[in-house]
């Protein structure tokens, strides 16, 4: 009997998710463990094991469509196995229990869907994402259509003459001549490489002599073509913008002095210890929050909710966006607990394996450009948190000390908090109290 091969739920907040590539192609031998599919969830990309023998016998649901967890998607099998005449109901897929941070982010495609017994499986169709509306469609005469292929021009931009609308062929070579098309000089190879890309020749500026247009010059229009953002990109941009149009932010910005820091850090790494001063930062920001709970809240502009735990958010940014991992119960993690929970996300983020399970729930979020040579920055709030600390690089600047002019090592660290919750004076003692842990060498030398 084939087996179905399911698009499984990797996150409690997974609804759905999308096949951005098959590893495997209709036909190709599968053994346990190999990888079938990836996917990609609003949270990141994700290869999925098989758990099958056999061979991949058909694929159901084709790469760039989004469905819902648990729909089938492929069938494998031995060749010439006979496949059911519509994809098996799935039942839903139990709550899986938190993945640790050391789980591997590959999956297995679950036996669940194959070893129910037939009268215990729910009757559900599968459910796959209809094709969205695409434009109005273009009447346009077969003779005209040939030109303007012919033409390698968009007939869209071409106003019909012909009944109801209709572009004809007259339409076509009256549009050629208002365009100056004849006067255009395009080599073949452009003109080839235009045609298949589906580029309007008249669109293209070409930059060789008397201005011919060029392979380079047709290659600069596929560039700007419009692409797809993937659907990561897209929850990113919604989420964001919902945030910093529907959140009232405010700004706080204070220097800190890290010269001591930057001098114990040393000390420590002579002495063969792995903290990074990203490490004092997030210690220095839990401690700040358990004084000052309001920070670790969320408000929906009605009610106010705080949270009995700190799940510190890290963002991370990757070639394809931001995620932001999250070191949950941060609080009751020490030092050197935190330094490994937030090294062992940050190696997953930047593989792509992290969970969906993993980059939910923050309380409260931590951005850090210093590595970036970057002075100073503002960061957008996340949903459902309070407040976002932006972290600026450390550099040596002229400051006052003690009556006297010194060189000292000054990181800007700004707050973004939602007004609607945290006032000025909120937040600009939560800001110092981070500032103040920071410059507290005592502090550390107790804590490590």
């Amino acid at each position: 009997m084939a087996q179905v091969l399911i698009l499984p739920k990797l996150g409690q907040t997974m609804e759905e998710g999308a096949i951005v590539k098959w590893h495997k192609k209709e036909g190709d031998p599968v053994k346990k463990g190999d990888i079938v599919f990836e996917i990609e969830t609003d949270k990141a990309a994700l290869e999925v094991e098989s758990f099958f023998e056999g061979t991949l016998l058909k694929i159901l649901i084709k790469e760039g469509i989004t469905v819902p967890v648990n729909t089938p998607v492929g069938y494998v099998g031995q060749p010439g196995e006979k496949l059911p005449d519509a994809p098996p109901p799935v039942a839903p897929a139990a709550k899986p229990e938190a993945p640790k941070a050391s789980a591997p982010a590959k999956v297995e495609v679950s036996r669940q869907a194959t070893e129910q017994p037939a009268a215990s499986r729910a009757v559900k169709p599968a459910l796959v994402e209809m094709p969205k509306a695409g434009p109005s469609r273009l009447f346009i005469s077969p003779r005209a259509k040939a030109l303007a292929k012919k033409r390698v021009i968009d007939s869209a931009n071409i106003r019909g003459s012909g009944p109801d609308g209709r572009i004809i062929e007259a339409d076509v070579l009256a549009y050629l001549e208002k365009n100056g098309y004849s006067q255009l000089r395009i080599s073949p190879a452009a003109k080839n490489l235009a045609a298949k890309e589906g580029l309007d020749i008249l669109r293209i500026k070409g930059t060789g002599d008397a201005g011919r247009i060029m392979v380079h010059d047709v290659q600069r229009g596929i560039a700007e073509k419009p692409k797809t953002m993937s659907k990561m990109r897209q929850v990113i941009a919604r989420r964001l913008t919902e945030s910093f149009t529907g959140t009232p932010h405010f700004f706080v910005t204070v220097s800190v002095d890290m010269t001591k820091l930057l001098a114990f850090r040393k000390e420590l790494k002579d002495r063969g210890s792995e903290f990074t001063i990203t490490d004092f930062i997030l210690e220095a920001v839990v401690l700040s929050l358990q004084e000052m709970p309001v920070m670790n809240s969320v408000t929906d502009g009605t009610t106010v909710r705080w949270h009995g735990t700190v799940d510190l958010g890290v963002a991370v940014g990757l070639e394809e966006g931001l995620v932001v991992p999250v070191i949950k119960n941060a609080d009751s993690l020490s030092l050197k607990e935190l330094h490994d929970s937030a090294g062992i996300l940050a190696v997953k983020a930047r593989d792509g394996k992290l969970l969906p399970d993993e980059m939910t729930g923050s309380t409260f979020t931590v951005s850090n450009l210093g590595m970036f040579k970057v002075e100073e920055f503002t960061a957008i709030i996340n949903p459902g948190e309070a407040g976002i600390l932006a972290i600026g690089s450390t550099m040596p600047c002229v400051v006052p000390v003690n009556g006297k002019v010194e060189i000292r090592s000054m990181m800007k660290i700004t707050l973004s908090s939602d007004h609607r919750v945290v006032d000025g004076m909120k937040a600009a003692l939560f800001v110092n109290a981070v500032k103040d842990k920071l410059e507290d060498i005592e502090l550390w030398k107790s804590l490590t």
